[in-house]
């Protein structure tokens, strides 16, 4: 006979055996089961969920290194030499020889034929152009065009088949996106730095490069000399800019040129090895109270800024478009094309939009009365 605490101990060990029974059960149904999903996955030809955590746990790969396997193959460096001149010794018996200035930057296949879009200043000038393939061919490169207004240019080499990278689109970009660039700074190739977007429509005269009619793309990614003319690329490995400026003395600051604006001079200079970029010949800045005061305690009365907003002309260019059509320093543009415009960078995508031998209305305050002026732009030229 089992006395009654002996009873209540087998009970309860009877009951845990059972647990455990069910317990083991459910755990090697679990692990049978993950089997089979994992190899469900292999044999469909894709990848488990389980295996892109297994992978990302051991830290063998992440979204970044899935962008750089897509892209980085598309990435090259563009290699340039110049020839600036005679060099002369008065005290040497030598002939005088030339000096050849060499450089290099970024850049990445956009066709298979063998078109590479890269920097205007990379090649600028150049006399010699090769282009350095991650497979380690090196090959000829000539430039079909080159526009140093927005520092887009494009180099053809002869080759076929060749990688190449998926253009994004540039204005679906957001603050606070993921930001990937590749290129070869300092020489060193196939370098990979990763940041966010920091900001965009960075205009180039809020970023001290007023020659340039961009209005770029920031990044905090690391961009250094070298990094011109190379990718930035989104989380897919869409690339969203061509990374194109540094600030001296800035960290943290680099920028691009929106994809959408580069594809579009590339497809120009590929068809006809010129970009034209209309203007009206006006030096502009946006209208605030500090600039209204300054403006008409620097003009005494001979003329008087009464509009509290818009772009106040600050000086036409003689025989220009602006001229022609009766614009005048003093004049507060308001409205273009029944737009109403606030910064200085809006109203050069107006005049981009309307482009060579278009029209745009003007609305302007003149001394407190309204006036209405149409303008043609120009190709812009050269010299400017």
């Amino acid at each position: 006979m089992i006395p009654e605490k002996g009873r209540k101990l087998s009970a309860r060990l009877t009951g845990l055996i059972g647990r455990g029974q069910r317990t083991g059960k459910i755990l090697m149904l679990y692990y049978l089961g993950l089997i089979l999903m994992i190899c469900a996955g292999l044999f469909s030809g894709g990848q488990s969920a389980q295996a892109i955590a297994a992978a990302q746990l051991d830290g063998s790969t992440n979204f970044v290194t899935a962008v750089v396997d897509q892209a980085e193959a598309a990435v090259v460096q563009i290699n340039v030499s110049r020839t600036i001149g005679y060099t002369y010794d008065p005290f040497s018996r030598m002939a005088p020889s030339e000096r050849v200035v060499r450089g290099l930057g970024s850049g990445f296949v956009i066709d298979q034929s063998g078109q590479i879009l890269t920097n205007a200043h990379v090649v600028d000038n150049a006399d010699v152009v090769t282009v350095s393939f991650q497979d380690g061919r090196v090959l000829e490169g000539q430039v079909l065009g080159a526009d140093p207004v927005t520092d887009v240019a494009v180099v053809q080499v002869k080759a076929r088949n060749l990688p190449t990278v998926v253009l994004g689109n540039s204005d679906q970009v957001k603050q606070g996106q993921w930001a990937i660039a590749i290129g070869n700074p300092l020489g060193l190739q196939e370098t990979v730095t990763v940041g966010v977007i920091s900001g965009t429509e960075r205009f180039s005269a809020a970023i001290g490069i007023p020659d340039k009619r961009v209005g770029f793309l920031q990044t905090d990614a690391a961009i250094n000399p070298g990094n011109s003319g190379g990718p930035l690329l989104n989380a897919k490995g869409d690339v969203i800019g061509v990374n194109t400026a540094i600030i001296g003395g800035a960290q943290g600051l680099g920028f691009a040129i929106p994809i959408n604006t580069a594809r579009k001079v590339a497809q120009q200079l590929i068809a006809t090895g010129r970009m034209e970029h209309p203007y009206i010949g006006v030096q502009m800045v946006a209208l605030t109270p500090e600039v209204k005061q300054q403006a008409n305690r620097f003009t005494r009365g001979r003329m008087q800024v009464t509009a509290d907003s818009g772009i106040l002309v600050m000086d036409v260019a003689p025989r220009s478009p602006a001229a022609r059509a009766g614009l005048r320093p003093g004049d507060v543009v308001q409205r273009i094309d029944g737009q109403m415009v606030t910064e200085a960078g809006q109203v050069q995508q107006l005049v981009e939009a309307a482009g060579v031998s278009g029209n745009l209305q003007l609305a302007c305050d003149r001394n407190g009365r309204s006036v209405a002026l149409t303008v043609r732009p120009e190709q812009l030229p050269s010299a400017q």
